[in-house]
């Protein structure tokens, strides 16, 4: 259950980074409550995948699942560019993620 808790605040990590960015700076109210609503959810999640999970593992699963996620959104929805190095690097953090998940 734990990784199932850090999968989903992950996703939701992805749905508030993308919020902010909706926000304009926090000018607009709607993508600025579904931020801080993701944001909320996204924290109780890892809290309670933290339980059970190592600190290390956790936020670093955590924070790759966002990290990657955030880039294929922008990659995917706002036109950001797809680099080799980008992608590279991408599948560097998604690499770690898998090594850190089979060393727990």
């Amino acid at each position: 259950m734990p990784w199932l808790f850090l999968t989903a605040a992950g996703v939701l990590e992805i749905v508030w980074a993308t919020a902010m960015k909706y926000s304009a700076g926090f000018t607009r109210p709607v993508p600025t409550i579904g931020m801080i609503a993701g944001m909320a959810a996204s924290f109780w999640l890892l809290a309670m995948a933290m339980r059970s999970l190592p600190l290390g593992t956790a936020y670093m699963v955590w924070s790759g699942i966002g990290a990657v996620g955030s880039f294929i959104v922008g990659v995917a929805f706002l036109a950001e560019p797809a680099t080799a190095m980008r992608m590279a690097a991408a599948g560097l953090i998604i690499a770690g993620i898998v090594v850190m998940k089979i060393a727990s």
